[in-house]
């Protein structure tokens, strides 16, 4: 965590004097106590080699003409691969959270951006893990629709279309200016391996409209970023890819943005063994600072282990999101989409790097780099704002809310990127709405720039009520960071939060050395230094006394 000097705190005011004090009481206790304690090393899964060549595999020795076929034959021999990943949120897109009971997943829940899959689906799921869910008659029980590929690819040329409910492109065509070609699928299938970056990024680093839209610590830049952009996934680091923390049984996948585990007490097992948890301590352990021989290393190890059980481990070696030189996304305003140039005409600016700064069919967008996380007191579970539910649209709406607080034992400080905006919704029985965009219909948003029948169509396919009248209400979303870890020489200081306008300004309600002070204390603590600097004086005018009696008596 903080690697300068523990005792250089932003403010010295009589109060954090005083905690000061109290705090070299406090490592009195912590060497009287403490045992020597290695540094918990990383614990990383031992993978063994393949057991298998299916370059060899007579049933993959063809053509094949779409991806269900590779699915069938990749099902002669994984017989129960199809049901493991049926039984995942990846096929579904639905979760149902233990803590609140809210149904959400993709299926479900609102965001910040294109809003939701509903309607929507022909274009969503070109990054789902199936073939050709377009609408409520897609059948989740059918092995052969699982995508086997979109995972396991090593080629690097699988594509699907990304306008054709997911189906394994046919005939070439350009996306955002970069042409892809029609896989062999044959090729594909004879050289399909473990997971990597690059399949898992294939889709995550591309949610919500583009490279690094979404999430802040998910683009490209990440498919082999330098040590100083992430430790973990830099060949010149730990050379680790997503399945090492994310680490799969049965196709299970850990982490989930739904329930995080913001936190993890039992650290991690045996080593050379994993956890089944997509967390810090999962590898690090609960200690994971190294206690030096010397007592001033020992003591800054100890105090930045002592942190542990109040901040996440990526508040503070997290210091920045979207630093790899790809953008973010920072607001998107829809209440501006549908603007026209003079001639009829819809309109597109970008800004210097490239990024969509308005789109007719979008609305107004704004970007970010090196931007410094919101922090929140955290415990892991959100509740999320779902369209049957009423909302307060004379304040920015939360579509998710934060569980957690200071006084919360569960509860960590987290950063988080908070994706802001506009977006519709209904006025008169102030809810938030679906909407359709995509599909060549009169009622989608894209094909004729009119809100209330995209809205009243994705309304009715969902069941769901709407009166009508559309607004438009300002919105935020929280993204967790989790990823781009920075080298611990760049985690950040201590003058970075225990300072009165440092990171943790907005966080109140508990004290915080070198940011907070208490009236009544510090008279206490004046009182304090008062007395001790008396006392000091009057022990030093003793001796000074007492040495000049004794050179008279000689």
């Amino acid at each position: 965590m903080m690697h300068d000097n523990i005792d250089a705190v932003a403010s010295w005011t009589p109060t954090n004097i005083v905690a000061q004090l109290l705090g070299g009481l406090s490592w009195v206790l912590i060497m009287s106590l403490a045992a020597p304690v290695q540094a918990t090393p990383e614990i990383l899964a031992a993978v063994d080699p393949p057991t298998a060549d299916h370059s060899q595999f007579e049933q993959l020795q063809r053509d094949f003409a779409n991806g269900r076929e590779v699915t069938r034959a990749c099902l002669d021999c994984h017989t129960e691969a199809g049901k493991q990943v049926r039984a995942s949120i990846h096929w579904r897109w639905e979760y149902r959270h233990p803590q609140t009971g809210q149904l959400l997943g993709k299926q479900h829940v609102v965001n910040s951006f294109c809003n939701n899959v509903t309607t929507n689906l022909g274009r969503c799921t070109a990054c789902h893990a199936g073939y050709g869910w377009d609408g409520p008659d897609f059948d989740f029980s059918d092995d052969s629709r699982v995508d086997c590929l979109v995972c396991h690819d090593t080629t690097g040329t699988y594509e699907k279309s990304p306008k054709r409910a997911g189906r394994v492109l046919q005939e070439p065509v350009k996306v955002h200016g970069h042409p892809l070609q029609p896989p062999d699928l044959g090729k594909v299938a004879r050289n399909v391996g473990p997971t990597s970056s690059e399949t898992c990024g294939s889709c995550h680093f591309f949610g919500g409209g583009g490279n690094g839209s979404k999430h802040g610590d998910l683009d490209t830049s990440l498919l082999d970023p330098p040590p100083a952009l992430d430790v973990h996934m830099s060949d010149a680091g730990a050379g680790l890819e997503c399945s090492d923390c994310h680490v799969e049984r049965a196709h299970q996948i850990a982490g989930s943005r739904y329930q995080v585990a913001a936190h993890d007490r039992k650290g991690t097992g045996a080593p050379g063994q994993r956890r089944y948890a997509a967390t810090c301590a999962s590898c690090h352990g609960v200690e994971p600072h190294a206690l030096g021989s010397d007592p001033a290393a020992l003591y800054q190890g100890a105090k930045l282990n002592a942190h542990v059980d109040r901040i996440a481990c990526q508040t503070c070696h997290i210091p920045a999101m979207a630093r790899g030189g790809v953008a973010t996304k920072t607001w998107w305003d829809w209440s501006k989409a549908g603007r026209l140039d003079a001639d009829g005409n819809p309109i597109k600016r970008h800004d210097a790097d490239g990024n969509l700064t308005y789109w007719t069919r979008w609305g107004e967008i704004e970007w970010g780099e090196d931007i410094e996380p919101d922090y929140r007191w955290f415990d892991g579970t959100m509740r999320y704002t779902l369209p049957d539910q009423t909302i307060d649209s004379s304040q920015s709406v939360p579509i998710n809310r934060f569980a957690g607080h200071h006084d919360d034992p569960d509860a960590r400080i987290w950063p988080f990127k908070m994706m802001r905006g506009k977006q519709p919704y209904d006025p008169v029985k102030d809810r938030l709405v679906y909407m359709q965009l995509f599909g060549k219909t009169e009622q989608a948003y894209w094909q004729g720039l009119e809100w209330q029948p995209a809205i009243a169509s994705a309304m009715e396919a969902a069941g769901l009520p709407f009166s009508g009248e559309v607004g438009f209400t300002e919105t935020r979303m929280a993204w967790p960071i989790t990823h781009m870890v920075a080298p611990a020489e760049e985690a950040l200081a201590c003058g970075d939060c225990h300072a009165r306008e440092g990171r943790m300004a907005e966080l109140t309600g508990f004290y915080l050395p070198g940011r907070d002070s208490d009236p009544r204390l510090d008279r206490w603590a004046q009182l304090a230094l008062g007395a001790a600097l008396l006392a000091i004086g009057v022990h030093i005018g003793l001796r000074i006394l007492f040495h000049r009696r004794r050179r008279y008596a000689e």
